[in-house]
């Protein structure tokens, strides 16, 4: 029996990856495998799920031996790779070699740690995949009080949702707004507003140096001297390429697996797309750039070597309490931003010297506007 196809990873990229190379070739082996339980689950929905009263188990949507059947494919959980033998086509899990026709990394990122002192540290949770989620939600259940350690994009959404599940919120990053790489000022005012409408409260500055535990739940020591009382603590502080085993087996990295516009990595046989990747010099951790790489690589796969691009990709940031789509400029560019609107409503955009959309961020009614300005949006990559 030939080789497989194999890819590390069952979210969004793995699994997506998986269908439209399907869609092209329905016959040659394919071996996904995951460090995780498998089952199919959209990862944006995890910031949804409080206020939409849904547990891990709502949020999944397809099983791993039905995506298996649905992908004719083998899918093996809970397996993790010790090591890539590029040179020699294979993989190991163990003792055991895996060999492969193509390998494909589609291992994501991993959530960005930082030491706290104290004995409430192990009361930190990130949320960064199904079963982090399932594993706060156990430890949320029958509590009151959040300490959010984030304020960017997930911090943000993980507030609103938290709030709109019941929960009282408090938010602590060392920034002077949310999302500070993401949002002009304007509009990053707008959310935070939004949010503090909710009953959220904001502690932007400080950091969380020590959690201890106390009688009735936890005191969170902030570096500027406050003291919050809160049950259980989310982080949300960021997302960092899962690098290593790449590294480990000599392919070029850099913040993330280094691919070019064919999401080929520096060694023949090996690809990777989504988080993991930086695609010609970009690593964009969103939806809309993971889904035109499995496009593209499906074809690549099967035979057609197609190249990525990637238009205009704005963002939509799932904050209800104040609708938000961001397009921030591409790289490199520099443009002058103007600011109409007030309160909830605003409109921000960059343009060039020339006159040319760089990028905008629109909050409240103003998102409606999105279709219109995504026209004049010049492509990332194009």
């Amino acid at each position: 029996m030939s080789a497989p196809v194999v890819i590390i990873g069952t979210g969004l990229a793995g699994y997506n990856l998986a269908r439209e190379f399907r869609k092209l070739d329905s016959e040659t082996p394919l071996l996904l495998i995951t460090a995780d339980d498998g089952r199919s689950y959209s990862k944006p929905m995890l910031s949804t799920g409080f206020g939409k009263n849904k547990d891990a188990d709502g949020l999944s949507m397809a099983e791993p031996g039905a995506m298996a059947e649905q992908l004719k494919a083998e899918v093996r959980t809970h397996t993790r790779i010790s090591g890539i033998d590029a040179g020699h086509k294979r993989l190991w899990i163990g003792e055991e070699a895996v060999y492969y026709r193509d390998l494909i990394l589609a291992w994501g990122a991993e959530t960005v740690r930082v030491p706290i002192e104290g004995d409430g540290a192990e009361l930190v949770f990130p949320i960064n995949d199904l079963e982090d989620y399932a594993r706060f939600r156990a430890a949320a259940a029958g509590k009151r009080r959040v300490l959010l350690l984030g304020a960017g994009l997930i911090g943000c959404e993980f507030a609103n949702d938290l709030i709109l599940g019941g929960y009282e919120v408090q938010l602590v990053a060392p920034c002077e707004q949310v999302m500070p790489m993401l949002l002009h000022p304007a509009a990053a005012a707008a959310v935070q507003a939004g949010l503090e409408s909710l009953g959220a409260r904001f502690h932007l500055g400080p950091v969380l140096t020590r959690l201890q535990k106390v009688a009735d739940g936890l005191e969170a020591h902030l570096s500027d001297g406050q003291v919050i009382a809160c049950d259980v603590v989310v982080s949300a502080i960021g997302l960092r390429p899962r690098i290593d085993l790449a590294a480990a087996a000599g392919v070029q990295v850099n913040r993330g697996v280094v691919v070019d516009r064919y999401l080929k990595t520096s060694h023949p046989n090996i690809y990777a797309l989504g988080d993991c990747a930086e695609v010609d010099g970009l690593n964009l951790l969103y939806v809309m750039p993971l889904m035109s790489c499995a496009r593209a690589l499906a074809q690549t796969l099967a035979g057609n070597p197609t190249a990525v691009s990637y238009g205009a990709m704005p963002i939509t940031v799932k904050t209800p309490v104040c609708p938000l789509v961001v397009s921030p400029p591409p790289r490199g560019s520099e443009g002058v931003w103007t600011v109409e609107g007030q309160g909830a409503e605003i409109k921000a955009l960059c343009h060039s010297a020339e006159g040319q959309l760089l990028g905008y961020a629109l909050t409240g009614a103003a998102v409606m506007e999105k279709l219109a300005l995504n026209k004049q949006l010049p492509p990332l990559l194009a």
